[in-house]
């Protein structure tokens, strides 16, 4: 069975080929039209599709529109509750309506495409259906998480041959992803897209204000919790976006953390009791928070827990059409890995740069021309192979720097005009991290993770040492990635570090550099000193 999937409500449109139950392709539409997160999150933006994203995703799998046996569009209009606290009261049927018109807005898109084959499934179906499916084990307990589906901002259940078994939701208005959105925007960031930046914050406070939240923020031990909207002005004052971030900003910012991470702990357990499973798959825009996974990771009742690389919303289209596959009785395979996005062969790559007229070459060694630079304290932009799907860089579009002095981190925020609270992090070969880092799952290769640094590395590489002494590291198989393992390899002969610093290859406002085009314009207009582009090198 051909299926796309579509995600196009809220925020974060992308679109996902499944063929016969294995994963083709999957692209967010920001790195097409290079607008970030493809489009403003509000209401009446519900009529755009993501166009460019679907349309090379049938182009990698040598399909046209009429060649689709479904599209799944992750969000079911007919489950709107309107009037209903936590939607929007002045515009949900706007939304609603242009969700209903989503098969011929498709159309559009998509020449030849027959609106009938368009099946709406609730968002919270597909947000699970991209994790405990695409999973390594497929089988087991999924949650997840986020501000808001239809009617619901959480769903907890039990995969069982591809069926899911819904064991708890939580109705509207209660949610913990609005509740942090709340906290986003009262600390002058932009709500439904800056919520890692407090989640970095949170680090620099004390959660002060954790037991006065408690009344509203808790699970209540039948598989819901309470998440009511709060007075945040009784903690903190409001902040402008050009403010100074206050020490009660942080502090408020670790008190919301603490208190998400305390009730994500709580349902953890609730679905452990109810399922006995042993695996957790999670998903939703909540499950991004990698503070709140270690915990659940770490302190939780599971075994084994893994996060959907693309766990926001962009995932859902993913998981819609991998829903419409099992659902149409073909065996759904894992999800092959993160890097699902575009990608050039070497003859593409070269004509690029000769295009350009800039100079290049092609060294015999590559990881270790790019390891000389580093140890130099250059600045390297590395693209290789396809790009990645979801919000992290994983070694595919990646800005590379020496771990090992403090500075690095001041100047990749500047590079990359970023606020001065955010971390970088390591990438460091599967086999050496245990040696540095521990608390976190030991295989991370999604940088969904936080760890805790040993105490003695982190003098060692401080640069990728936030405040509180942990990193969200990212994990390197030498026989998934044999290329970036090399790279290691050659980074620790000519430094003594086994990491090196890792974070997306853009700059401020852009979404993630996806062509060689892109990557020459961001080399062009910031201070790198190196461009690995595919097995050619550009330099300063």
């Amino acid at each position: 069975m051909r299926v796309l999937g579509v995600n196009a409500v809220f925020h974060d449109p992308a679109a996902a080929l499944v063929v016969d139950g294995r994963v083709v392709a999957a692209a967010e539409e920001e790195r097409f039209t290079r607008r970030k997160h493809g489009k403003e999150p509000v209401p009446f933006s519900a009529w755009e599709q993501p166009a460019a994203a679907a349309a090379w995703c049938l182009e990698q799998g040598g399909l046209s529109p009429a060649d689709l046996d479904a599209v799944g569009w992750s969000y079911d209009p007919d489950l709107v509750e309107h009037g209903q606290p936590g939607t929007d009261p002045g515009w949900e049927q706007l939304r609603t309506d242009f969700a209903r018109r989503a098969p011929y807005f498709l159309r559009t898109a998509l020449p030849g495409l027959d609106p009938g084959v368009v099946r709406f499934v609730q968002h919270h179906l597909a947000h699970a259906a991209s994790a405990a499916p695409a999973a390594p084990w497929q089988d087991g307990a999924v949650l997840v998480a986020d501000g808001r589906g239809e009617a619901t901002s959480y769903l907890a259940g039990l995969y069982r041959n591809g069926i899911l078994q819904r064991m708890a939701t939580q109705r509207l208005p209660d949610s913990l992803g609005l509740r942090y959105e709340d906290l986003t925007a009262h600390l002058g960031f932009r709500r439904s897209s800056d919520e890692y930046k407090v989640m970095a914050l949170a680090s620099y406070g004390t959660p002060r204000f954790a037991d006065d939240l408690a009344e509203d923020l808790h699970a209540r031990g039948d598989g819901g919790f309470r998440a009511a909207p709060v007075d945040l002005s009784r903690f903190a004052p409001p902040r402008g976006p050009a403010d100074p971030v206050l020490p009660e900003h942080a502090d408020l910012a670790a008190s919301m953390q603490r208190r998400l991470e305390d009730t994500l702990l709580d349902l953890a357990r609730w679905l452990h009791d109810r399922t006995g499973e042993s695996r957790l798959a999670m998903a939703g825009g909540i499950a991004l928070n990698c503070v709140a996974n270690t915990r659940i990771a770490d302190e939780g009742p599971f075994d084994e827990v893994w996060v959907q690389p693309a766990a926001g919303d962009a995932g859902t289209a993913l998981g819609a059409a991998l829903h419409l596959a099992a659902e149409a009785g073909d065996p759904v395979a894992p999800m092959p890995g993160a890097d699902l996005g575009r990608g050039w062969t070497d003859d593409e790559l070269e004509q690029v740069l000769r295009d350009a007229r800039v100079r290049y070459e092609r060294p015999d060694d590559l990881p270790g021309t790019v390891a000389d630079a580093i140890a130099d304290d250059g600045v390297v932009a590395w693209f290789q192979g396809r790009s990645e799907f979801g919000p992290r860089a994983l070694g595919n579009r990646s800005l590379l720097a020496h771990p090992g002095r403090r500075e690095n981190l001041d100047r990749l925020n500047a590079v990359k005009g970023r606020e001065s609270f955010r971390p970088v992090a390591p990438m460091v070969r599967a086999e050496r991290a245990a040696e540095l880092f521990s608390r976190g799952p030991a295989e991370s290769p999604y940088m969904l993770f936080v760890h805790d640094v040993a105490p003695e590395w982190q003098d060692r590489i401080p640069a990728v040492t936030h405040v509180d002494g942990t990193a969200r590291i990212q994990t390197v198989d030498h026989t998934e990635r044999p290329l970036l393992a090399a790279l290691l390899g050659d980074v620790e002969k000519a430094t003594g570090l086994p990491c090196v610093i890792n974070t997306s290859l853009n700059t401020a406002g852009r979404p993630m550099v996806d062509t060689p085009v892109h990557a020459l314009e961001t080399f062009g207009s910031a201070p790198i000193d190196l461009l690995a582009l595919g097995p050619f090198v550009v330099r300063r």
